[in-house]
């Protein structure tokens, strides 16, 4: 059949067992609701809704048309959200896209998206967003000027690191920094839609006047616009990395996800007008930083508190992309796709640890290399990519597979749905502005194919890579794991 079976017996990730020898080391069922909402909610408020308004509506020309596409990238994301539960109650192992397509369509294009993903895509998002925190945390100690790169680049490096080291100690450490700070940012956010409210109240309403003159109507400049609003969704498919993590997942997934998603849009839509009401479309493009203008204007001397709840914010959802990005790197080299060190976890800590300080090293060499509007173009085209390529998964297990079981089931017009936008998502800025980067990131996703025969499919492994295992388990104290049987 086309669906992969699970490996039963597998001499490299084989149970190790601890102590008397009956105890098998496994990742903990850590995750529940609350968390889950948490994870997903933390994840998606960051550095977009701070960041991205004034790209949207320089792309889209007027606040109406950018509040729809505000609204539009919401509900796409509630959407493919409800899809991948579906897939995450028929196939309950964590990775995300990742196992989802090495389960239907195979190992080679599973490889494929994990070689892309754990050395571009997901440090990319994880440098773009610890980019954002440390613009945000900088900007005070230069005000009136620019912050300089160098030390907004030494800020997102050591946000990095400490992330690294919260979620190699502790699971629950992690999702505990994930609650904490997700309170915080709703808090935040808060504030704002209050104070837009008040605005409102008071007939500060002038750029609402005449909201969609000027629109621009190219299928290039809507999907360019698109990638910018659905950057701030990003993390919306999160809590499918970590499945082997959550309590009772076919309960858990649809309920967190059915509650974090339309509650960040609210959020999403509320601030933007908020936004709107405190500033003319020209301040809001002229703005470096929205959310800190906004505060100049409408809080006065208290306006310190919105870089200091950006900071935060951008912080707590810099964990959720980290502790779920690290899944992706441990999951596929559980399955045979990276080195067998990268499967392991540590014997006391019970977290991927291997893998977590690889997808930290990719993203301090991101940071240093990128720039942040440059990486969000670069993560959401790689991202849609491979998106569509899982909701075609699952139309296939829809019409192919009906029999496998399922406690969650979405209408088959959801997924459709999906598809066709992750299509326009992926062609529309290739047809009206193409650009030489996209055939780069295309030539990088093929030049996978070099390693996976050698490596994956004939199974040629260097004998000094043997011996560098062992030094790094040594080293690192760590062990294979199990599959936790969901």
């Amino acid at each position: 059949s086309t669906m992969r079976e699970r490996k039963t017996t597998d001499p490299l990730h084989s149970s190790t067992d601890l102590s008397e020898g009956k105890e098998k080391l496994r990742l903990k069922q850590e995750v529940g609701l609350i968390s889950g909402v948490s994870l997903i909610a933390g994840t998606m408020i960051g550095s977009g809704i701070f960041m991205s308004p004034e790209w949207v509506l320089h792309h889209m020309g007027n606040p109406a048309s950018s509040l729809l596409i505000w609204a539009a990238c919401g509900l796409l994301a509630m959407f493919g959200a409800l899809s991948y539960a579906e897939l995450g109650t028929i196939i309950k192992e964590s990775g995300g896209e990742y196992i989802y397509i090495l389960r239907i369509f195979g190992s080679f294009p599973a490889f494929l998206f994990a070689y892309t993903s754990v050395i571009l895509v997901r440090p990319a998002g994880l440098a773009a967003v610890c980019l954002s925190f440390a613009e945000y945390t900088v900007a005070p100690f230069y005000p009136g000027c620019s912050s300089p790169q160098v030390a907004i680049k030494c800020t997102a490096a050591a946000c990095i690191l400490i992330l690294t080291i919260i979620n190699c100690l502790n699971v629950r450490l992690a999702t505990s920094v994930m609650n904490i700070f997700t309170a915080a940012k709703l808090l935040a956010l808060l504030v704002i839609v209050v104070g837009g409210l008040v605005l409102l109240a008071k007939g500060q309403t002038q750029s609402f006047q005449n909201g969609f003159q000027g629109t621009t109507a190219g299928i290039g400049a809507v999907g360019v616009a698109f990638y910018q609003g659905l950057w701030s969704y990003d993390g919306w498919n999160n809590l499918n990395y970590v499945t082997e993590e959550l309590k009772r997942p076919e309960v858990t997934l649809p309920r967190a996800l059915m509650i974090a998603i339309p509650l960040v849009t609210c959020l999403y839509l509320l601030v933007n007008v908020s936004y709107l009401a405190a500033m003319t479309p020209s301040e809001l493009l002229s703005s470096g930083a929205v959310a800190v203008t906004w505060g100049d204007k409408v809080l006065g001397s208290w306006a310190w508190l919105i870089s200091l709840s950006v900071a935060l914010s951008t912080f707590g959802s810099s964990n959720g992309t980290f502790f779920s990005g690290g899944r992706v790197c441990y999951i596929a080299a559980r399955e045979g796709h990276m080195p067998d060190i990268l499967s392991m976890a540590h014997v006391r800590c019970l977290t991927p640890s291997p893998a977590l300080l690889f997808t930290s090293a990719m993203s301090l060499i991101m940071i240093i290399s990128g720039s942040f509007t440059s990486i969000v173009n670069f993560f959401s085209f790689m991202a849609w990519l491979f998106y569509g390529m899982t909701i075609s998964g699952l139309l296939y297990l829809k019409i192919k597979k009906p029999e496998l079981p399922r406690s969650y089931k979405v209408p088959i017009i959801i997924p459709i749905i999906v598809l066709m936008a992750a299509v326009y998502l992926v062609l529309a800025p290739i047809i009206d502005q193409p650009q030489v980067e996209i055939l780069y990131i295309v030539l990088f996703i093929f030049s996978g194919i070099i390693f996976y025969f050698p490596l994956v499919r004939f199974k040629y492994h260097p004998r000094f890579l043997h011996r560098v295992t062992l030094y790094l388990q040594l080293l690192l104290e760590v062990a294979p794991t199990t599959k936790d049987a969901n």
